[in-house]
Formats: structure tokens, sequence, C-alpha cells
């Protein structure tokens, strides 16, 4: 047998392949839309990929079972369990089997156990691994899933918070308690593998390792701890990351199943001129590193560095309008796969950085200062601060006077913001407050980033507040 991990790192998403080598066929499990990583390590193993399984409907992240069946003509495992709307509507266009608690996968000798594990969501299943042709016959590790991470357990919220189904957080917490305590009832020995690492807002507190053993989160894990389901269901609905906006355009996608990457319209070039006016009134981003973008930009555009693209631009972006891009021609692949691994398919334009900068139409600019550049002002009450860090960031410590506006949000909540003051924006270190920054400043507002962010503000020692 071979078992072999890929991760995503941009999503903190983790997928696999297991191949049996006696008869040389493969099965992913949990993949992406990118599905040439697959692809590539099955020929390199003289593998041939014959199958692909999800877990459940993912949120996060386009499923890439669709793409493999249209690839390589793969067959899709897929949960048959939960009520009615959370069935794959996309099973009967390809080779398919719909899968039940005690249901068994065969791929050569490689044997996939289904397990019914709801709670995140109510068709999540979990595929337990024996090697039969390894002679032990025995069970050897779990694919988890969105069930157990390494160090935390899936947030049974996201139907509420995402798709807005009333009601149904609570309703998962208690299911997935009860998924729990039978997780907990399996062999110590076996090994852990998750769909998801630290950074995921799957989960709240993700170990960065990636993998673990039932016995060790057995004794590790905070979320395996309890054994009364209220004071579980109090734990696990507390403190769980902001939701991104695309997770319920994800749920649908992947639901309906998802377009196939062949069938999507080439990004064309559009003449520069037309580039002023299309930052004003559409929706353009601009992946130059922060610096770049603080020292000249063209108006209109926000600015979403390529290493914080799929992480924040499934919150700006309006899924159903164009989208256009300033970056590097050579760029426009790697930007591509990470915007379409989020379902942003729309990307109709490409403008080349380097021609947007020789036509002179990066003609505006925004001031950086430090924490000392600012304080006195702040304490004054001469600017208005805006902390645009995640909930939980902002009740551990904040500056005096901030007023908390997550990153996420801030787009959709500018109009109820304040103008009657110049505006600093404000993170931890600086990268997230610059991407507030373009946001700002394209929505009219005298705007300072505040270099280094609150890290800066605590290392100068300057005074901070939990109130």
């Amino acid at each position: 047998m071979l078992l072999k991990y890929f991760y995503d790192k941009s999503l903190a998403h983790a997928s696999y392949m297991v191949g049996c080598q006696r008869t040389g066929e493969a099965i992913v499990i949990d993949p992406g839309r990118n599905v040439s990583p697959y692809l590539e390590a099955a020929a390199s193993e003289g593998l041939r990929i014959t199958g692909s399984a999800e877990t459940h409907i993912h949120a996060d992240f386009v499923s890439g079972s669709r793409e493999l069946a249209d690839r390589v003509g793969a067959k899709l495992y897929l949960s048959d369990e939960g009520p009615a709307d959370w069935k794959y509507q996309f099973a009967d266009q390809h080779s398919s089997q719909l899968v039940k608690n005690g249901d068994v996968i065969q791929i050569g000798k490689v044997k996939l156990e289904v397990l019914h594990t709801p709670g995140h969501t109510p068709e999540h299943i979990s595929f337990l691994l024996t090697d039969e042709g390894g002679g032990a016959n025995v069970p050897m590790g779990i694919f988890t899933g969105d069930f157990v991470f390494v160090g935390s357990i899936g947030r049974p919220d996201l139907l509420e918070t995402a798709a807005g189904i009333i009601g149904s957080a609570e309703a998962g917490a208690r299911q997935l308690y009860h998924s729990m305590r039978r997780f907990r009832e399996l062999p110590d020995h076996l090994q852990v593998w998750p769909a998801h690492g630290a950074g995921s807002a799957c989960g709240k507190g993700l170990g960065a390792i990636p993998s673990s053993t039932v016995g060790y989160e057995k004794l590790f894990n905070p979320a395996l701890q309890f054994d009364n389901e209220q004071k579980f269901v109090d734990y696990i609905l507390a403190d769980q990351p902001e939701t991104p906006f695309y997770f319920a355009v994800m749920k649908r996608v992947n639901k309906v199943g998802p377009e196939l990457v062949r069938n999507l319209a080439p990004v064309k070039s559009p003449a520069l001129d037309l580039l002023p006016k299309i930052a004003r009134s559409g929706q353009t981003i601009d992946i130059t590193p922060a610096t770049g973008f603080a020292a000249a930009h063209v108006p209109g555009t926000i600015n979403v560095p390529l290493n914080m693209l799929v992480q924040w631009a499934g919150f700006f972006v309006d899924y159903d309008k164009p989208l256009h891009l300033i970056a590097d021609p050579a760029e426009l692949p790697d930007v591509l796969a990470r915007l379409r691994s989020i379902g942003i398919d729309s990307v109709c334009g490409l403008f080349d950085e380097g021609a947007v900068k020789a036509a002179g139409l990066r003609t505006e600019s925004y001031r950086s200062e430090t924490p000392q550049q600012l304080r006195e002002r702040i304490a004054a009450g001469a600017v208005k601060l805006l902390d645009v860090r995640a909930a939980t960031e902002f009740q551990e410590g904040h500056i005096a006077g901030a007023e908390h506006r997550f990153l996420g949000k801030l787009l959709r909540e500018i109009a109820t913001i304040d103008r009657s003051r110049p505006v600093v924006a404000q993170c931890l270190a600086g990268g997230r407050s610059a991407i507030a920054t373009s946001i700002l400043q394209r929505a009219g507002f005298d705007v300072t980033n505040m270099s280094g962010g609150y890290n800066a503000w605590k290392a100068a020692g300057l005074p901070v507040t939990h109130a």
C-alpha cells in the first residue's frame, strides 16, 4: 500500500492518495480542485486513480472529485447520510456510489470502511483504512475529514453562520458530541489523518502537525475531554473563527457540482486605458506586495498580496460580478489556481503590472506610520483607530479607544464607519491592516496604516487594555 499526503498551505487543506501497488489502483480522499498534483504523483508511482472519496460537502474549497471523474474517469464515493437538503446533486452525472455507515470501499487490497460522523455537517463521514495486503488485516488509521483535527474538532455552526440554517449550530454540536464519544471508543493505535491544519476556519485551535493518533488525541485534544453534553456544546460553540462569506457559496457549488476547469472562460488582456474606469466602477484586485502598493497604486483598486489572496479574497469578491487583476502575467496560472480553489471563476481580465506602472497609472499612495508617530493623535482622539483583527484577538488585548472592525466584514460595513475624523487601520503586524487601508481609501477615507500593528505598539511599551 502507498499513502501520500498533499497539503495546500493557502487553504490549510490536507488531502490524501491511497494506492494498492499490487493492482496499480489509487483513490484520493478529499481532493482539491487543482488535481494536477494527484495525477502527477500517481503517474510517478505507476498508479492510476480509479476513485475519489469525500468526507462531506466542503465549505472552504472547491472539491476536485468531479474534476477527477472528468479527467481520468474516477468513480466518486459520496455520502448518502444526512437530510435531503445535503445530498450531492451531481452524483448521477458520473460513475458514483453513494455510501452510508458500514459500507466498504475496496481499491485493490485497500479497504475503506465508512463511518457516519455527523456534527460538523449532518452528512459527514470518515474512512477507516485497512491494508489487506499487509498481513495484519486490522485498521491502521482513519481519514477524519473535518470531524477530528490534531488538537481540535470540527465546528458545528457553519450551516447556520454560512448557509443561514437557523438552529443548526446547536443541533450539530449535539451530534458532534455523540460522534466524539464514538471516536473515543476507537483503538489508540489508529493514525488520524484530518482534512485541515492550523489556519483553517473549519475549527478553532487546529494544530500544525499533519497527523496524530487516536490515543494521543484522547489524551490531549481539548474537545475530547468532555463527558457532559451541555458543557461540550457550550465549549464548541464559543469563540469560533469568523465565518468567511464565501463558505455559503462553496456549500452550494460542492452540492450541485463545480464547473469543470476546462469549461471556464479564458482571461483576456483589456486595453490599459480602460483600467481607471474599471477600477473605479468594478472590482479590481492588485496582488502587489503591500509596501509597493502603499507607495503607488491605481485609484479604486484593492490590495490583496498573493500570499494572502485565498485567505481574504472570498470575503471581498462579489462572485456574481466580473473580476479584474493587476499582476505579472507569469503569475497568472498560480493566481487563477488559487482563486478557483475557492470558486472565484469570474476573473475576466488581467492588467500587466509592469505595463500599468510604465503607463503612469499608479497615481495614488497611502501613509504608513509607526505606533510612536501615531500615539499622541490616538490618545487625543484626533484619529479613529480601527482594529481589523478577529474578535478573539481583539478581546485578548487591544489599544484603548480602538473600534473593532473585522477585516472580512469591512467592505460590507463601510457605510457604517464614521468619516468625521481621519482613520488609522491596525492589525497584529501590519499585513491585514494594509488590505484594510486599500479598502478604506477606495471608499474615500483619509486613512493611515499602522506599521507593525499591535505587536509594534506593545513592543514600544505603549499601553493596552483588555476591557
